[in-house]
């Protein structure tokens, strides 16, 4: 169920409809491309379930494969900007404020020729200018004690080849986003770190276990037995057993057990099947509400956990905690573009930092869209609302852009 919970929150913060947009039409095709050159269309998805179990998750975005000239200012036309994956374990906070992450270290674990190196990025501000400088550390762990490479060595490595000792960024703005739920720490309140969707029903898991369990428990121990006089297990005129002994339906009873004359005595026993299902039901029930689905949100019906047909209402549980979720969603998919927009310029581009972006979520599965867009073109119709708003809300489109791809109205002659 912790799976399935976090898979279903998942899937109603990221998923295939969610639309990024730009303003800058060239700094969104470029952006589009660096995400697609990324794999984000499957990792997005991947790293809000890893979120929901574990709290946190974070995307380093960093540039590979350039090449500097004599002053360290990288060449134009060079290099690729890549983006990096991590999950909470991964992820150490150096410091923070207001719950902002503001310095952070990174590993990742690389295996090279059977040995494993981990790759500590360490993000920290200078005190003076204030601006962003990425160490790099690369720590061999394959009997488990580690020990620091020199960057003579490490740059050995097919992994480490082209990243250098340290990396300024010339930039006040940090080069790495942390994502979480929008779910208060209560195991830790001084953490900036976030908690799983499940982490305040943990009994409510084990509760549907030890209920299923016992579920299917019912049901072996619930079989069918026969129980039979001693005379009946006798071999018959070939030597052959007139019951197999092999078989653990029939069981031998002592002499004189059964009632005269009564050679076998058939037990159903009764399986308490209505019981469980109800107990797996409430325990169902109140993980719901727990993760923030509202009730009834999962049922067990013909023997599997199945869920149930989102609410489609603005006051559903369901649709408070999707749109709580997105608060942060939102501000980590604008801050991602606007790092990736000025890794682009360092590469050699001169798009806009502050481009308009526009995230789009797909609420459709909780919210009655064709219904919605219905009652907004009538707003159109009566001169509620303008042609461009309806554009820019329907087409995932900024108000300049939405205003600017509106038709043309023909010229009526006189």
């Amino acid at each position: 169920m912790a799976k399935m919970v976090s898979e279903d929150i998942a899937d109603d913060l990221m998923n295939e409809k969610v639309k990024i947009t730009i303003s800058d039409t060239a700094a969104d095709e470029y952006v589009q491309e660096v995400l697609s050159a990324n794999n984000w269309a499957v990792q997005s998805n991947a790293y809000q379930e890893r979120k929901a179990y574990t709290g946190t998750v974070a995307y380093v975005p960093y540039l590979d494969d350039v090449e500097v000239d004599g002053e360290g200012a990288v060449i134009a036309g060079t290099g690729r900007i890549r983006l990096n994956y991590f999950e909470a374990g991964n992820i150490y906070p150096l410091s923070w404020l207001n719950g902002i992450v503001e310095e952070c270290a990174f590993v990742s674990v690389h295996t090279v020729h059977g040995k494993k190196y981990a790759h500590i990025q360490v993000h920290v501000r200078e005190r003076e200018e204030r601006e962003y400088i990425i160490y790099n550390h690369v720590v061999e762990c394959t009997n488990g004690a580690g020990r620091e490479l020199e960057p003579a060595e490490w740059k050995q490595l097919r992994p480490f080849r082209g990243m250098s000792e340290k990396a300024y960024t010339g930039s006040d703005k940090r080069q790495f986003v942390i994502d979480r739920l929008n779910i208060v720490n209560n195991v830790d309140p001084d953490n900036p770190m976030g908690v799983s969707v499940f982490a305040n029903g943990i009994d409510q898991l084990r509760g549907i276990d030890i209920a299923y369990d016992s579920y299917v428990n019912e049901f072996i121990l619930g079989k069918k037995r026969i129980f039979v006089a001693p005379e009946m297990l006798n071999r018959g005129m070939d030597g052959s057993p007139v019951f197999d002994p092999n078989d653990v339906t029939f069981y031998q009873l002592p002499e004189d057990s059964l009632k005269e004359g009564e050679a076998l005595k058939e037990v159903n026993m009764e399986i308490r099947a209505e019981a469980h299902s109800r107990a797996i039901d409430d325990f169902l029930n109140i993980l719901s509400v727990k993760c923030g689905f509202g009730t009834e949100h999962y049922r067990f019906e013909k023997g599997s956990i199945q869920t149930a047909t989102q609410v489609i209402s603005e006051n559903s549980d369901l649709y408070k905690t999707i749109v709580k979720h997105e608060i942060i969603l939102e501000a980590v998919l604008k801050e991602l573009v606007a790092i990736i927009l000025r890794l682009g310029n360092i590469l050699g581009a001169s798009f806009n930092e502050d481009a308009e972006v526009v995230i789009d979520f797909d609420d459709s599965i909780i919210e009655d869209k064709a219904t919605e867009r219905k009652e907004d073109r009538n707003d159109v119709a009566m001169g509620a609302m303008r042609l461009d708003e309806y554009r820019a809300k329907w087409y995932g489109e900024t108000l300049e852009e939405a205003a600017k791809n509106l038709p043309e109205v023909p010229e009526v002659e006189e």
